[in-house]
């Protein structure tokens, strides 16, 4: 199977999206409360969200690969 010169150029334009996005919104909303930050029970009953501490936001995960990285190479320089 080769790959064509198309198939690379979506897959960069893919992956340069999402660089871009992650910069730009580091934060997607939590799946979990819906963005709410709140998670509502069987009897009415509300409760905060732990997954994303009540506040609606979870970092993407390529914000957080990024973060890791730039984390490393401080302490490299150090």
């Amino acid at each position: 199977m080769t790959v064509t010169p198309d198939l690379l150029l979506l897959l960069a334009l893919i992956t340069f999206g999402y660089v871009l996005v992650c910069a730009v919104w580091p934060y997607r909303p939590c799946r979990r409360c819906g963005g709410t930050g709140k998670l509502h029970g069987g009897f009415g009953g509300i409760r905060y969200c732990p997954r994303c501490n009540h506040t609606g936001l979870r970092l993407r995960l390529g914000r957080h690969l990024y973060n890791l990285l730039r984390r490393a190479e401080r302490e490299g320089n150090r």
